[in-house]
């Protein structure tokens, strides 16, 4: 599991997205076999120990270790240990994460343990599956966070042995339609994957002949390659990570630095940006992968033939109203607390003399601005554990932020795309609020009100909507309209 995960793996937003990704596969797919998870039949054998070298733009910077151990009653013991050496703006950032769950003897997730730590952060989970529904609690610094998930059918885990998938008598071009549940992102799909057939693949200058299977959601594919027994001998992810079978002191010899994970997912754009603060509108064409499902329309932003027009937002005057009618993005969420007592207090401290909606989204956008420390976090962030440590990237400053400003009684939402920076566009995320019936955009994380032309959005809304990133990396052109 901890091998899909790295799928859009890239600091500020990129990072976001891998540690927190949550989607259900929209139900495009209709004349898929769904598979049986309650076979009779075995599905790996027990006492298995397994590891997977992790590597990006080949260089090796990580491993996965996989234990399987089959109790006296049948029940199987998972146990996994990941770690990985970042290197995100010029700095090594090691990241360990352990999983533990028990499984039913068909493999069915039963309960779990789960916990991470990285520079800055910490994180520990655990939960309990009752049929299709996954109770879980996560406690990152003080704060728990209790929350659900429910899925379309009894969830069960991806591991490195998947000889269920052999097991279905699939022909090239078959379907089926899977649920499954991650510890590390406390989240679940229900994904369709698709058997292309038995191919000769080459892994290391050797040709090995393999079952090639091509996993599909919100428009982000994941390859991999199994052989006769189920094993996953490889597994590939959008932006360049690879994950290969290998004996453990292979496996082990991590690389003290590799690509910058930003640096290397950006997007290069040949145009000229410059002097943005005195246009009024600008137009970019944009190239985007098929089947993404992106709403480029709405605010600032039009969409039409291929050409993105965003326009300047003009600032309301000091009188104007609050939109009305906004019940979701007035709302608490479980990582954006704007009900929380601390949350409440600040918000309260920073508009306290201030009388205009407007002003008090300027005096909060500002005190985010000037309070937290830029620096990359890599875990999954929430507004009260962002409040306590003072400290975070675009995804820390976002979610304090909507909060803050929730929590002052007017509408915020989070805005997820890409901005221009030093000849490339790297992906980001800022806010938006609605004062004077319109969506203002704000970016706390550089201190623009409004974000500048460059801010393109793709998607609105917390990390359920944000996993739709990761189909662009790789796979996203921004030219110049001439």
């Amino acid at each position: 599991m901890f091998r899909k995960r790295l799928v859009t793996a890239g600091k500020f937003l990129v990072i976001l997205v891998w540690a927190a990704l949550f989607v259900a596969l929209l139900q495009r797919d209709y004349f898929v076999k769904r598979l049986d998870l309650h076979e009779n039949e075995v599905l790996e054998k027990a006492g298995q120990e397994s590891y997977a070298g992790v590597f990006f733009k080949g260089e090796r910077i990580g491993y996965v270790k996989n234990v399987l151990r089959r109790a006296d009653d049948g029940l199987i013991r998972l146990s996994q240990d990941a770690v990985l050496n970042l290197f995100v703006l010029q700095k090594n950032y090691p990241v360990q994460l352990q999983a533990e769950a028990w499984l039913s003897t068909d493999f069915l997730l039963r309960d779990f343990t789960f916990s991470m730590s990285s520079p800055f952060y910490t994180m520990k989970a655990s939960g309990k599956v009752t049929g299709k529904r996954v109770d879980f609690t996560l406690v990152t610094g003080k704060e728990k966070i209790n929350d659900s998930v429910t899925l379309n059918s009894p969830p069960f885990l991806s591991l490195n042995q998947r000889g269920y998938l052999l097991r279905q008598g699939l022909h090239s071009g078959d379907k089926i339609r899977i649920a499954y549940f991650d510890p590390f992102t406390l989240s679940g799909k229900d994904t369709v994957i698709e058997y292309k057939g038995l191919l000769k693949t080459l892994i290391k200058d050797r040709i090995y002949l393999l079952h090639h299977f091509e996993e599909n959601f919100s428009g982000i594919r994941i390859n991999s390659w199994l052989d006769d027994s189920g094993k996953v001998i490889k597994e590939e992810s959008p932006a360049g990570f690879v994950f290969l079978s290998e004996p453990e002191f292979q496996a082990k010899d991590i690389t003290r630095k590799g690509q910058d994970i930003l640096q290397s997912v950006a997007v290069p754009f040949s145009g000229d940006l410059s002097h943005l603060d005195q246009r009024e509108e600008i137009f970019f064409r944009l190239e985007l992968p098929e089947a993404a499902g992106f709403d480029l329309d709405g605010g600032r932003q039009q969409w039409q033939d291929g050409i993105l027009t965003i326009r300047r937002e003009k600032m309301p005057v000091d009188d104007a109203m609050i939109c009305q009618g906004m019940q979701d993005e007035l709302a608490a969420t479980p990582y954006i607390q704007s009900d929380h007592a601390n949350i409440k207090a600040q918000a309260g401290k920073i508009t306290a003399q201030i009388a205009s909606p407007i002003g008090r989204v300027k005096a909060i956008a500002h005190w985010v601005y000037e309070n937290l420390e830029k620096r990359p976090v890599i875990g999954i962030p929430d507004a009260v554990a962002t409040l306590e440590r003072g400290m975070g990237d675009c995804n820390e400053h976002a979610v304090l932020f909507a909060a803050l400003v929730r929590s002052a009684g007017i509408p915020a939402r989070i805005a997820s795309g890409v901005t221009f920076h030093a000849g490339a566009f790297y992906y980001h995320a800022w806010n938006e609020v609605c004062v004077g019936n319109e969506w203002l955009s704000f970016d706390t994380t550089t201190g623009q009100l409004p974000a500048d032309l460059s801010h393109i959005r793709f998607v609105i809304g917390e990390t359920k909507e944000q996993v739709k990133i990761g189909a662009l990396l790789g796979n996203l052109q921004i030219l110049p309209v001439k």
